[in-house]
């Protein structure tokens, strides 16, 4: 099985670029306090890099 990660959005993206709204939707996080469980996969990573102010990372699963 494949390594994932939990994504948790704790910043808003009220008066930021729009491309960190984008990269934020493109994580599947458009609201507060949303959580996601993604793949593990170095496009995600970077995606995550891109935003650290906005998204923190809960969890990394085996």
């Amino acid at each position: 099985m494949a390594k994932t990660i939990v994504v948790k959005q704790v910043g808003s993206p009220i008066r930021r670029p729009a491309i960190q709204r984008q990269t934020l939707v493109g994580l599947g996080l458009n609201k507060m306090h949303r959580v996601r469980e993604l793949e593990d996969t170095p496009a995600v990573r970077g995606m995550i890099r891109k935003i650290p102010h906005l998204v923190e990372i809960v969890e990394e699963r085996d």
